[in-house]
């Protein structure tokens, strides 16, 4: 049985032969684009968040605390998120530690 199997199949490998070197070819540059084509995608993904989170007001409001414990304590739930983007009580902080009368001086 195994004898009559042997022709056919070294006959199958002749005709596939000269199409397995171009079908290897184009499926391996196929990989190499698609894992190009992630890391892009990937590295377009990361910078668009990135921006997004620059966009969040909240260490430079003066209601800030730094704390790990209450962040804000106007908006606790929406502290450091994309929710705070927009806050209606954002007011800028004034970095000055010297009451008004000695920073005039």
């Amino acid at each position: 049985m195994l004898q009559l199997l042997h022709p056919l199949v070294r006959g199958l490998i002749h005709l596939i032969q000269p199409i397995l070197v171009p079908l290897c070819f184009g499926l391996a540059w196929l990989l190499v684009a698609l894992v190009f084509w992630s890391l892009w995608s990937a590295m377009r993904d990361a910078v668009s968040h990135a921006k997004q989170m620059h966009e969040i007001p909240c260490a430079d409001c003066q209601f800030f605390t730094n704390s790990h414990y209450l962040k804000c304590p106007v908006h606790p739930n929406t502290a450091l998120s994309t929710e705070a983007i927009n806050c209606p009580d954002y007011q800028a902080a004034s970095y000055s530690t010297l009451p008004d009368d000695e920073v005039a001086r």
